[in-house]
């Protein structure tokens, strides 16, 4: 499937055909402006729940509510017509019931127009997964380092890498088997992420995983260099807006401060006397 030649979103049912075939591409938007620079770009555009570290200065994603997730979605999906919506469920959104989730993930589809939502956990989810596949949401699934069970995992580390691998590989399985219709994989050794990608039969989507998954997302503040209080190893910096807005900010402040901002140029002259 070509992005660029796309009429319109791809379905669900168009990502899972994906596998194996050309890399699935992929970013996270939180606003209407930027999900229009992705729109023809990328076969999906997530709206992770990243939003609450990257725009919202919170330290994880924990707090992040499931309003906050519709307003940014809503949002989002103003700036799309090529690329397909997919929306995080917050912690605390679905882990206590797949009725509980079915109850959040159904409003949050019929509020933000999102085609799927996307759930982390392995195993433990796969019988919530199954749930709301069988109810008409579509999950994508989200394994290896899940950020809402930071405490739990005892930070951002690498998962996967010791007697966990086998865990990891079940999680995979049992996600595909539920009918999740792809995977997020995170943080994980690129052999692993070889492997769960050769053995499950949907794609997998890597962020810190391996160049051999079907499919990339990053965060899109990452990638271009826009949030910079740290670079994970698995981010490539594409730009530096960062650094360029600060110093057109820096700019900005030297010509106010100077009278030279606005100049002539900027201002409106008095309005001409009639005749």
């Amino acid at each position: 499937m070509s992005a660029t030649a796309r009429k319109s979103a791809p379905l669900p049912d168009d990502i899972r055909a994906m596998k194996g075939g050309t890399p699935i591409v992929s970013l996270t938007a939180y606003t209407t402006p930027m999900a229009q620079l992705m729109d023809t770009h990328c076969d999906f555009v997530l709206v992770g729940d990243s939003v609450g570290m990257v725009l919202h200065g919170m330290n994880n994603t924990l707090g992040v509510t499931m309003e906050m997730m519709i307003m940014h979605s809503r949002a989002v999906a103003r700036g799309l017509t090529s690329a397909m919506l997919v929306v995080d469920m917050p912690f605390g959104s679905y882990e206590e019931s797949p009725a509980q989730a079915f109850r959040n993930a159904s409003r949050m589809m019929a509020e933000t127009g999102c085609a799927a939502v996307k759930l982390e956990g392995g195993v433990h989810m796969a019988e919530t997964i199954a749930f709301l596949v069988a109810r008409g949401v579509p999950v994508m699934a989200h394994i290896g380092l899940t950020p809402q069970s930071v405490n739990t995992l005892g930070g951002y580390k690498v998962q996967g890498r010791d007697a966990s691998a086998g865990q990891v590989l079940r999680d995979a399985r049992a996600v595909a088997d539920a009918g999740a219709f792809s995977v997020v994989l995170e943080k994980l050794p690129a052999t692993l992420s070889d492997e769960i990608t050769e053995e499950i039969p949907i794609p997998t989507i890597g962020i810190g995983a391996s160049a051999g998954c079907d499919g990339q997302i990053l965060v899109h503040y990452d990638m271009l260099g826009l949030f910079t209080a740290f670079k994970p190893k698995f981010v490539k910096r594409y730009a530096h807006l960062g650094e360029d807005a600060e110093k057109a900010i820096a700019t900005y402040a030297e010509e106010v401060r100077a009278r030279a901002f606005p100049a002539e140029e900027h201002v409106f002259a008095d309005k001409a006397p009639a005749k």
